[in-house]
């Protein structure tokens, strides 16, 4: 935002002062603040939470990348696999959040704090499902993807534990997206620098060995991982449960109510299928890339962990819109919620096209702190340089993707999802890769056009307001 619209809309309020209220936690209306200050004070604590997860992801994958490229393919591999729980996880988040923010908007508190219960009904059901599958049949997997016969060897018992473990990345989302739906975005910021301190710490110690932790290898950063992030789980339990100030489950709250379960339901399948259809394309785009070595492999997640750390801003940001819709349409204010996503829409765009243009002229040196295996470095390189011509285009689709979804709208992203990743972006990256002979290079490229092309779909619908309608 620019200094004079935010310095407007503080309301007499210094940016310090509004820094440090996003941080401790604000009690305002997101009903009635000013849009840019209300804005502001959801998205700085997501964005610090983001931070949190991605420097845990670039700590993790750099002390597995002295471990060897074996290591890194497994870690990339499974992470691609991970990607359908995180569909999961976050589908149902999606709902809770939706659905929360409605019933906060309305003034119903009571009704949040059922909506939450049955948000986690659905979230360890589906949680145990898939926990006891990927543990029975995780060195499977990871041939499916074709991964190389020595990376199944190193790593089927780090696949095995983050697939039959996933209770714990389930937890963590569900829980948090409730905060988020209930506007209390400084809890989920404090849950998920808790777990991963926990992780940076308990990480490293398992896979080199040090002080009296045992040498894990590849296989510690799974177990670091678990263990910090269940610590985290039982953090934000506690805090939902004992410590929230706007939303806290009590007893009669879990009694069952099959209607309401419904209504979730209804919500979180399509956002649960939208991103399934998200990260399978992805799954199908490291599939793709896998036909040009393990190197291609190693690169590419080097790549997409530093593209991932720097879309945070526009997680922020996106996340915020979608809590700010929720609330406002709970309200009965559909062009205040209208208002706060193109206005969210503006800042993202700012911050990320600056983002990718640093991305665009530094990609090598980025990319040699990773890796200076050659192969693996020009690989990294190229994905990164490739993949941040599109941000302007990533920062406008996420924005709008989160709006529906914050509306309750999660059919229309589901759909668009669909078009654009399956029928477009699969196609393109092996016709790309293939066909024209680029390589691993047409399948980034897949990326950054299959993108813009979402943002364009995404904002043409948007425009049409039918969102607006949506009961939850």
């Amino acid at each position: 935002m620019s200094t004079n619209e935010f310095g407007t809309e503080v309301s007499n309020g210094s940016v310090f002062s509004i820094v440090k209220e996003a941080i401790a936690g604000s009690n305002r209306d997101f009903t009635k603040a000013p849009l840019g200050t209300a804005i502001f004070l959801l998205a700085v604590p997501m964005i610090v939470e983001m931070f949190a997860e991605s420097l845990f992801a670039i700590v993790d994958i750099f002390f597995v990348a002295h471990i060897g490229a074996d290591a890194i393919a497994v870690v990339g591999i499974t992470e691609s696999m991970m990607f359908l729980i995180y569909s999961v996880a976050i589908g149902i988040a999606i709902g809770a959040t939706a659905t929360v923010a409605r019933r906060v908007g309305e003034g119903d508190s009571d009704g949040a704090s059922r909506t939450a219960t049955h948000a986690i009904y659905l979230g360890f059901a589906a949680s145990a499902i898939l926990g006891v599958i990927g543990f029975l049949f995780a060195a499977d997997f990871l041939r499916m993807m074709g991964a190389e016969e020595s990376v199944v060897a190193t790593g089927t018992t780090f696949t095995r534990i983050m697939l039959g473990g996933n209770i714990v990345v389930l937890a963590l989302f569900l829980l948090n997206a409730i905060f988020r739906g209930a506007g209390d975005a400084a809890i989920a910021m404090r849950v998920l620098w808790f777990a991963n301190i926990l992780n940076i710490i308990l990480g490293p110690c398992f896979i080199l060995g040090i002080g009296f932790f045992p040498e894990l290898g590849v296989t510690g950063a799974a177990v670091g991982t678990t263990i910090g992030r269940g610590c985290g789980a039982l953090y934000a339990a506690y805090c939902l449960f004992f410590g929230n100030r706007r939303i806290t489950i009590r007893a009669e709250h879990w009694r069952l109510e099959p209607e309401r379960l419904l209504k979730l339901v209804k919500v979180s399948a399509p956002a649960v299928l939208q991103f399934f259809v998200q990260t399978a394309s992805w799954i199908g785009l490291v599939r793709v890339v896998t036909g040009f070595g393990t190197a291609a492999v190693a690169g590419y997640q080097i790549g997409i962990r530093m593209v991932m750390f720097a879309l945070l801003p526009s997680i922020g940001l996106a996340n915020a819109a979608a809590t700010l819709v929720g609330q406002n349409l709970g309200a009965g204010k559909p062009e205040r919620a209208e208002q706060a996503v193109w206005k969210a829409v503006r800042y993202n765009a700012l911050v990320q096209t600056s983002i990718g243009i640093v991305f665009v002229i530094f990609a090598a040196q980025i990319a040699a702190v990773f890796s200076t295996e050659p192969e693996v470095h020009a690989y990294a390189t190229d994905a990164l340089r490739v993949i941040a011509y599109g941000f302007f285009f990533y920062a406008v689709g996420m924005v709008l993707e989160t709006a529906f979804n914050g509306a309750g709208d999660t059919i229309t992203p589901t759909y668009i999802a669909l078009g654009v990743f399956w029928l477009f972006e699969i196609p393109l990256a092996y016709f790309l890769a293939y066909h024209l002979g680029l390589g691993a290079h047409g399948a980034f490229w897949s990326i950054t056009i299959a993108f813009s092309v979402l943002a364009v779909v995404s904002a043409v619908i948007f425009r049409r307001g039918r969102w607006k309608l949506k009961e939850v």
